[in-house]
């Protein structure tokens, strides 16, 4: 099912739409080599597909599009400028403009390109599930954030390049170039593939490959961290967008003697020989203050009241306690032992009639 849903998605990408005159072309000058520090360039990951606002396409009809020495002459024509390069990456399949100055002295960019189909950056397998003790496990390859890009032993085509690779190497090292999306780095992992460690692949590892399994873009946006704003406090519920919102004014600052001050303190900033002042009576003023009714005291006695009713509990003040019955406790019962029963009433009178 998901091998006809990335030939799907693949017949979508290779039909030509109104929106396929913002795409780059078929082909570009892939980085191989940025020795300049201070370019936001990424190898292998970042093509240039055109130039001081032009698109470079191989299938223009024009000569000079992939001929790297007319390239390299249109940015010797920038010296003392600045050239723009128009970028593709294969994280996120995006395009961005790039203005890099030229100097004067030396008009080089100290990047390495090499013409090549856009293409090879499909090729690339997605590292899902990764079981315990498989080879895959042994060498470090991570879940669902890791991804084979090739080989230093060769050039990978296809899906099937990958496992064939894998099956001309069973039992020795193989060395693989793996990137991780999460931490946004390339490393170099080496892997011995192997058919004896008790499960299924020689790699131990479930691989994605297709449309569906691209390289996603970098997390390359910070978190928000603890303290920092989180939304715009323009935008407040019933205000309309853009609106600025009056706080009113600030209050006045407190004055000193306004702040509740501990005993302690007070002890002390009392000048020695003066009698202490009186209280003040905070706690009359904050009664004052806080005399209004609680409305969620009123709700939660009418709430218990109704709930008496439904239950059927009796309330003290409508049906006080019945008292208690005259005679004692009924005699029907046999005595407990230990207990003398109360003698006839006609023992108790002494004598008869």
């Amino acid at each position: 099912m998901f091998n006809a849903l990335n030939r799907f998605i693949s017949r979508l990408d290779g039909d030509p739409g109104p929106a396929a005159k913002e795409k780059p072309g078929a082909f570009g000058f892939q980085v191989l080599r940025n020795t300049n520090p201070e370019l936001a360039i990424e190898p292998w990951f970042d093509f240039v597909v055109g130039i001081n606002g032009r698109m470079i396409d191989a299938n223009s009809g024009k000569q000079d599009d992939s001929d790297p020495n007319l390239f390299a002459q249109e940015v010797r024509n920038c010296a003392g400028a600045s050239v723009m390069l128009g970028l593709w990456s294969a994280k996120g399949q995006r395009t961005r403009a790039l203005h890099i100055p030229v100097p004067a002295d030396k008009p080089t960019l100290g990047l390495t390109l090499q013409w090549t189909p856009v293409s090879v950056v499909s090729n690339i397998w997605h590292v899902l599930d990764v079981p315990a003790r498989s080879p895959a496990d042994a060498a470090g390859l991570l879940p669902y954030s890791d991804y084979i890009l090739g080989t230093p032993e060769g050039v990978l085509h296809g899906e099937g390049g990958l496992s064939e690779l894998v099956e001309d190497h069973i039992g020795r090292p193989l060395r693989l170039y793996v990137y991780n999306h999460e931490y946004d780095v390339t490393r170099e992992v080496t892997i011995q593939p192997s058919r004896d460690w008790g499960g299924e692949g020689a790699l131990g590892c479930v691989l994605g490959y297709g449309a569906l399994h691209r390289l996603p873009a970098p997390l390359s946006e910070p978190v928000n961290a603890p303290g920092e704003t989180m939304f715009d406090t323009d935008l407040v519920a019933g205000a309309p967008a853009g609106a600025s919102v009056s706080t009113g004014p600030s209050p006045p600052p407190l004055e000193p003697t306004d702040l509740l001050v501990p005993a302690q303190m007070v002890a002390a900033q009392v000048a020695p020989g003066s009698a202490p002042p009186p209280p003040r009576g905070k706690k009359k003023e904050r009664a004052h203050h806080h005399g209004a009714p609680n409305l969620m005291d009123d709700y939660f006695k009418e709430q218990e009241k109704k709930s008496r009713e439904l239950d059927g509990a009796p309330s003290r003040k409508s049906s006080p306690l019945p008292p208690p019955p005259k005679g004692g406790p009924p005699r029907g019962g046999p005595p407990r032992a230990g207990v003398a029963s109360p003698p006839p009433p006609e023992a108790q009178g002494g004598g008869g009639e």
